[in-house]
């Protein structure tokens, strides 16, 4: 053991901090996205051979497994699986403070590999220890799971026992990456490692070197929703996690009135981005005065590809997945390979669908993907707007996968899928519609390859990215989106894909929003893409090749892997 430590450390690292880490579908350690996109930058980052190491937390219950039933109630059931069927657990123990306790954590070992040599250690912190008392055993159980105060002492866990776990196996950290600001205590343990003692003609005081630790530090926030960034009241930190820094100091970095962990990262970041240009904008405008940058969200390229056009993308441009520019080139694919091999993902899905649900659907009817955490924002029931209309558009040549969880506590959510459920039960005669329980990366991949468009229906200007649109286009499936997050930088009218409403210029939606939007979504797709899909098999294929040959040419984790490296990382 001593041995791969030793192997593990020999090089200077980028020690990368997220809550959620998505990394294998049967590790249950993401919730969604921003887990999925931080698997992705390993996984981008071991290809690169990039000098990284990966901290989070082990979620032994995970995120939670979804039953729906048949009127689409969701409840939500444990997720029973062992660490050490997939890693190896480390012989350290640091310590933390939580309400007054020592409490013991752990780390286990598991390390992304790439064909091309790379790999990268991350670390998922345990306090799963008989050491420890039973509520603190229980920290790290669930993700996303209870109150504040649950919230509260997983985020000491991970930022503060992360530093302290990278400092006790002994790396060399040249910046720590926070991915969300789940990880900002972290910047509370730096500022305790840098502080020193002056002595002046009266006494001896601490000063805090909050420019050393800035210089270490890399911030990305995702979130344009205010509830989204995590706060907690000064009584609660108090008790919870005592006097780290003088309170103070911490009111100063993190706000008078309750710690705001973005802000607390924005105060001790050198470098501060969002995660798509518009996403930037926006976080300029609810945080002024920053400097914020925007690096545009990517995907793996080889992780989110199906097997059938990995073997045509293999066969026409080999070196594709750790050179995914190389997509420009889509052209030397013949036509009806690509359909071919677009052909096999989605008799694939079918035969899925009618395993799990079964629904028959039919191959040769144009098939829409919805998936996505259900929240309200996302209006997943957009389509539905007019039932009237989408039955006379729609009935007989459209079908609808939707897939899903709500949180445990978002009853909008929960009552969205419900909603979903009803629709499904009313326009079952004319219009299929499925919605898929549980859903994980394994069948994200099955969807996002597998539908013929992918359709993303936010309330702009709230999606950040969006990373789901960026998948279905490696396997040459076309957006049909509202312009947010990265679809504003990936769209290209009638080539990429198809927009939904207005420019993306309004900070504040206008009221009538959802009927705009309902309205260009019911236009184009009754006088755009069915006559299309089911008239002009040529020109369908050609958009497919431009959702390759311009979306995921770009929209991939390896450009995003080398603007940090570029624009962050040896700033």
């Amino acid at each position: 053991m001593q041995d791969l430590i030793l192997e593990l450390t020999k090089e200077p690292k980028i020690a990368y901090f997220s809550m959620e880490i998505g990394v294998h579908n049967d590790i249950p350690t993401y919730s969604g996205g921003l887990g999925v996109l931080a698997g992705d930058t390993i996984r981008s980052g071991a290809d690169l051979k990039l000098p990284m190491v990966a901290v989070t937390l082990m979620c032994r219950k995970g995120y939670f497994v979804q039953e729906l039933d048949s009127s689409g109630k969701q409840s939500e059931h444990p997720v029973i699986w062992d660490p050490a069927d997939y890693m190896k657990l480390l012989p350290y123990r640091v310590m933390v403070q939580i309400e007054g306790r020592d409490v013991q954590v752990q780390a286990w070992l598991y390390t992304v590999k790439s064909l091309t040599g790379g790999s990268i250690p991350v670390l998922f912190l345990d306090t799963d220890l008989a050491a420890n008392a039973p509520e603190h055993r229980e920290i790290t159980a669930s993700l996303y799971g209870g109150d504040k105060t649950y919230r509260l002492k997983q985020e000491i866990v991970l930022g503060i026992g992360g530093v302290r776990m990278l400092h006790e196996l002994e790396f060399e950290i040249k910046k720590y990456h926070m991915n969300e600001g789940h990880a900002s205590f972290l910047l509370l343990e730096l500022l305790n490692r840098f502080k020193k003692p002056i002595e002046d003609v009266w006494d001896e005081k601490l000063v805090w070197d909050k420019s050393s630790v800035k210089n270490l530090c890399v911030f990305t926030t995702h979130t344009p929703v205010e509830a989204g960034h995590d706060k907690f009241p000064y009584d609660l930190v108090m008790k919870t996690m005592g006097e780290i820094v003088p309170l103070s100091l911490l009111q100063e970095l993190a706000g008078r009135d309750g710690l705001n962990m973005t802000l607390l990262a924005l105060n001790l970041s050198r470098y501060i981005n969002g995660v798509a240009k518009k996403h930037g904008e926006v976080s300029k405008s609810m945080f002024p005065g920053y400097e914020i940058y925007a690096i545009t969200n990517g995907v793996h390229s080889f992780t989110w590809t199906c097997d059938s056009f990995k073997k045509i993308y293999d066969k026409y441009l080999p070196g594709w997945a750790n050179e995914p520019e190389l997509f420009v080139r889509i052209g030397r694919i013949p036509d009806e390979e690509i359909w071919n091999a677009h052909a096999e993902a989605k008799q694939g899905l079918m035969s899925y669908v009618l395993e799990k649900t079964g629904v028959e659907l039919s191959a040769d009817v144009l098939t829409f993907g919805f998936a996505r955490r259900a929240t309200a924002y996302k209006r997943a029931d957009l389509i539905f707007r007019d039932l009237q209309r989408l039955e006379q558009i729609g009935s007989g040549r459209i079908q609808i996968i939707y897939a899903g969880k709500a949180h445990p506590r978002d009853i909008p959510g929960k009552q969205l899928i419900e909603n979903i459920f009803a629709y499904k039960e009313k326009l079952k005669d004319r219009l299929k519609i499925v919605y898929l329980q549980n859903y994980n990366m394994e069948i994200a991949l099955k969807i996002i390859s597998g539908v013929d468009v992918w359709l993303n229906t936010p309330l702009r200007p709230l999606e950040a990215s969006g990373t789901s649109g960026m998948k279905a286009t490696h396997n040459g499936v076309m957006n049909f989106s509202v312009l947010d997050g990265w679809w504003i930088e990936g769209h290209i009218e009638d080539f990429t894909g198809w927009s939904i409403g207005a420019a993306p210029q309004e900070l504040t939606p206008g009221a009538d929003a959802d009927d705009r939007d309902a309205e260009d979504l019911y236009h184009k797709l009754e006088h755009t893409i069915l006559p299309l899909y089911y008239g002009d098999r040529h020109m369908w294929v050609r958009m497919m090749q431009n959702a390759i040959g311009k979306n995921a040419y770009y929209f991939n984790s390896h450009r995003m892997m080398r603007r940090y490296v570029t624009d962050a990382y040896i700033r």
